[in-house]
């Protein structure tokens, strides 16, 4: 029997609205996953760990280091509220994360020589980019193991390697084991949820020519 084209045509709206749903539905479930892509490691100059955490990204970096990827380890500092500024300049001494981080390490054996820590202080992963190829290029680094949480790997790996274009430098992004996120169920953690609702628009700021 000859389907009348009115048929046909809503045929045709049926499986392109399937299709787009589906696509849709698949970006959606693997979204956690692209955002948190991380390279094989290789051993390398140097392990880069970007500010962010009091923890989960330094320890995956001595970690690193314990392991013998790299003979150097650094970790970035990152804007200190107001109020801790406050309380330093009445006085009391209050070490930052960074420094707390280097004090343990040391203590697990890794040598004060091993550790750097950058004075810069870091409000941006592109501000992270630029002391990454200050140091490449000083040191005559060719290979650079980059440490962050797992659903920043995306967005700090595209700023890492836009700023570290025609350097030759090699950049290896590394997610750290200790960050509690889920990439493949990210729909089932709140705090997965929050990350990516911020991470999303981050990365296509990048993406266009207007992330710092």
């Amino acid at each position: 029997m000859k389907v009348p084209p009115g048929g046909t045509r809503r045929r045709i709206l049926v499986i392109v609205v399937a299709a787009l749903l589906a696509s849709a539905a698949y970006s959606f479930i693997e979204l956690g996953s692209f955002l948190a892509r991380e390279d094989d490691l290789m051993a390398s100059d140097a392990i880069f760990v970007l500010a962010g955490t009091t923890m989960t990204r330094p320890l995956e970096g001595a970690d690193l280091y314990l392991k013998g990827y790299a003979p150097v380890l650094v970790m970035t500092r990152e804007t200190i509220e107001p109020a801790v500024r406050v309380l330093r300049e009445r006085g009391p001494t209050m070490p930052s994360d960074v420094e707390r981080a280097r004090d343990a390490f040391v203590q697990l054996g890794i040598p004060p020589t091993a550790l750097i820590l950058p004075d810069r202080i870091h409000d941006s992963t592109a501000a992270e980019a630029i002391t990454l190829r200050e140091l490449a290029t000083r040191n005559g680094w060719h290979r650079v193991i980059v440490v962050t949480s797992m659903l920043h790997l995306r967005r700090a790996g595209f700023a890492m390697r836009r700023e570290l274009r025609g350097t030759g430098v090699e950049v290896i992004m590394r997610g750290s084991r200790y960050d509690d996120a889920t990439p493949a169920r990210w729909w089932t953690n709140r705090g997965d949820i929050r990350d990516i609702i911020q991470e999303v628009p981050k990365l296509v700021a990048y993406l266009v020519g207007l992330g710092a």
